[in-house]
């Protein structure tokens, strides 16, 4: 039986896992194994399901791995703004018109990000 989205209820939509596990990382602040990963995972998943998600971000270049013992710590590639920033980056190379894009962009802004936005395309910021 599907949700009104379209999706089995309790599955989570196509990248949510690998989201999930990406916020894990930066939430530890340091390498941590499949098994922290796993703790702070909504549902908690199948730790394989786990050790696939970081095998996949590995492969991918999102992650770090280091051997520990059989096994290994993952830390992030990128901090949690930088990998925003990565993907809007990626976006707007990808989007076609990069004015027009980019003009919808800041169109859709709340004005207190529009603020905010002038001001670091200035050089400064207010805080």
């Amino acid at each position: 039986m599907s949700g009104q989205d379209g999706r089995t209820p309790g599955r989570r939509a196509p990248g949510e896992l690998e989201s999930e596990v990406l916020a894990a990382l930066w939430s530890a602040g340091e390498a941590v194994g499949a098994g922290t990963v796993r703790e702070q995972v909504a549902g908690r998943p199948a730790y394989t399901t786990v050790l696939t998600i970081l095998f996949r971000l590995y492969d991918k270049g999102l992650v770090t791995r280091k051997r520990a013992g059989r096994g290994y710590l993952y830390s992030p590639v990128r901090d949690e703004a930088g990998h925003a920033a990565a993907g809007m980056r990626n976006l707007l190379e990808h989007g076609g018109d990069r004015a027009a894009v980019l003009a919808r962009f800041v169109s859709e802004l709340p004005a207190e990000d529009e603020k905010l936005l002038e001001q670091l395309l200035r050089g400064h910021r207010e805080d």
